[in-house]
């Protein structure tokens, strides 16, 4: 696989600084915000008034007079008690209800942990060898899981309650007793601290039962002292999913816990703020991110159940917001009903992605033309292309960036036939950690490359630096060999500055899927034009199980998927610029499933050398019979 990983990132040809926010230009033809009738022909049209709001006009809810100030006290830090009952003494902590979500967790995982072993990507880990300490080295999937307490939604999804509360508590208390206060690490990140107490609060029942007489008192007080922590240090986290993840436990709190309604005036205003900071306008997260956009959801799905069991009226923003996430989440779903592998997360499997759904009870289709998600979506017949025509997302927004601009997957029914490598985001636990920063690569996605560079700057600690800042995107209807057909173009800077060509590509498919056409086009940024040649590949990386044969012309390749359906791969025309041969080769590479666990697999490259003066290469994936 040294093809694949050959490619270094290019951190010293960028400062890591941020620039002014990427453009995203939608050309004459395009009609962001529309969602698509296909898929959904079973699923009644649910109205969209919600959907036609802008997040601008998505503000906290008009409070009276009163609940402003209560709001403005509780923030300058008159406590709660006093606001909500002036002349009482403090309530004792409780918690006032009990909460039903509907979100589930991973039986698999809830099963290993009744067996002793936290279950991460793939890999066991002893519940009695794991160091609880904040500061502690843990796995980045096991950090998480092991400190927001995630792993109590996967335990009461494998067995009945009863059965699991002494294993609920002990695991509880080894934690309590490595962290007794909030400290430095990654147990105090404001994200893991917010999962924490949303999971105390919502899996009450399992860890709060009293089987352990001594630590109900102790975490009602880690309770109460975590909202606390949260109430101070959510305001100064950076506009993302962990800050909405600090605000939206807050709220909970006040929620939950006694004398809350200071507490609830606070953390909804401003959890509503961090919201509209953290999605664009079409419901997209600003992180680009699949799972990301999962995880938000989970967590406004979690925060609607405790306003049903606390018996509060819910914002209607918090509505609008759940019903903005779900259909571009839809839009990277492919015939197995899995998501594509975008921005370092492995393929996450459909069972997952239909669970969560479901737990919204929101009915709708998906985002076909978005306006800043970027995620293109192609569909004919069985045929689905999935294609990143949007700027990487900002370092303040990305846990595991990754340069795939002009990427695509695509499958046919439920085989993969494109794909992209993804995983970056699961590394260290089956995908060896070593190789995780070449899969954030732009080598790692099936797009172009030049030069073995990136098209955007790959950063240490899942950050991206310069490179694609504006991508220009076009789609319309054509008529392709007499029949309808949807193109898309879309093209990207990365590559301009160093070396004078932007990089644009053409996808058009067929309304039967029968056929996909490509052009990719380098095209130099001034009239005159760089002298010298250039190297590139164009990369595609194919799904597991497809086996992949070159002609004898060695232009082509035959791809047969594990259904037994067959695609044929042309080069088209004179490819290149007559500067030098251009080349099809079939190469080793990797592809990382939803459980994280890499899978051999192939790619064709088309490479060579081109002239900086520009250079045009079309292809063409038609499927037989």
């Amino acid at each position: 696989m040294a093809s694949l990983f050959s490619n270094e990132p290019v951190e010293a040809e960028f400062e890591p600084i941020e620039p002014d926010e990427p453009t995203l230009a939608l050309g004459p033809g395009s009609e962001p915000q529309r969602t698509e009738p296909e898929e959904a022909a079973d699923i009644p049209a649910k109205p969209e008034t919600a959907r036609a709001l802008a997040l601008t006009d998505v503000i906290a809810p008009r409070a009276r007079p009163g609940e402003t100030l209560i709001r403005l006290a509780y923030r300058l830090g008159v406590p709660g008690h006093a606001l909500a009952s002036p002349f009482r003494r403090p309530s004792p902590v409780r918690v006032l209800a009990t909460v039903e979500s509907p979100v589930t967790g991973d039986r698999a995982a809830g099963i290993a942990l009744r067996a002793g072993h936290f279950l991460v990507h793939g890999v066991k880990q002893p519940i009695g060898a794991v160091d609880y300490e904040s500061g502690a080295r843990l796995g980045p999937g096991l950090e998480r899981k092991v400190h927001s307490f995630a792993w109590l939604r996967d335990l009461a999804s494998c067995a009945p309650r009863e059965d699991c509360i002494a294993l609920a508590e002990r695991i509880t208390a080894l934690w309590l007793d490595a962290n007794p206060e909030p400290a430095r690490g990654p147990a105090w990140e404001v994200e893991n601290a917010g999962l924490r107490l949303m999971a105390w609060l919502v899996h009450a029942p399992l860890v709060l039962a009293g089987q352990d007489g001594t630590l109900k008192p102790r975490l009602l007080a880690a309770i109460e002292k975590t909202a606390h922590w949260l109430d101070r240090k959510a305001r100064r986290e950076g506009a993302g999913l962990g800050q909405v993840c600090g605000w939206a436990a807050v709220t909970a709190a006040g929620l939950l816990l006694p004398e809350g309604k200071p507490r609830r005036l606070y953390g909804e205003a401003s959890l509503i703020h961090a919201l509209g900071e953290m999605v664009a306008e079409d419901g997209g997260m600003l992180a680009r991110c699949p799972e990301a956009q999962m995880s938000a959801i989970r967590v406004l799905t979690d925060l609607i159940a405790c306003y049903e069991a606390a018996g509060r009226d819910l914002p209607d923003a918090l509505v609008v917001m759940r019903e903005l996430l779900v259909p571009p989440l839809l839009a990277l779903k492919h015939g197995d009903g899995a998501l594509g592998s975008w921005q370092g997360q492995g393929a996450i499997a459909a069972d997952e992605v239909a669970a969560l759904i479901a737990a919204t009870g929101i009915r709708t289709r998906p985002l076909a033309e978005p306006q800043h998600w970027g995620y293109q979506r192609l569909r004919g017949g069985k045929t689905v292309v999935q294609f990143d025509a949007g700027p990487p997302p900002r370092a303040r927004h990305t846990r595991c960036g990754c340069a795939s601009t002009l990427a695509f997957e695509m499958s046919d029914g439920a085989a993969r036939i494109i794909v992209n490598c993804g995983g970056a985001a699961l590394a260290g636990g089956q995908v060896p950690a070593r190789i995780g920063q070449a899969l954030r690569a732009t080598a790692a996605h099936s797009t172009l490359v030049l030069d073995n560079a990136n098209s955007t700057a790959v950063l240490l600690h899942g950050k991206l630096g310069r490179g694609a800042e504006t991508v220009e995107v076009e789609r319309r209807l054509i008529q392709r060999s007499g029949a309808e057909a949807t193109r898309i173009e879309a093209s990207h800077d990365g590559y301009a500055a160093r070396f004078g060509l932007t990089h644009r590509r053409m996808l058009t498919l067929r309304s039967d899927g029968s056929e996909l056409a490509g052009d990719d086009l380098l095209l130099p940024v001034s009239r005159k034009g760089k002298r010298g040649k250039v190297g590139f590949a164009i990369r595609f990386h194919l799904g597991r199980g497809v086996e992949a044969h070159l002609s004898e012309d060695r232009r082509g390749a035959s791809l047969l998927a594990p259904d037994d359906s067959l695609w044929q791969f042309r080069l088209r025309g004179d490819s290149g610029d007559g500067s030098g041969e251009v080349k099809l080769s079939i190469e080793d590479s990797l592809w990382v499933d939803g459980e994280g666990r890499p899978h051999a697999t192939e790619q064709l490259v088309i490479e060579g050398l081109t002239s900086r003066g520009g250079g045009q290469f079309s292809w063409l994936l038609k499927k037989m019979g």
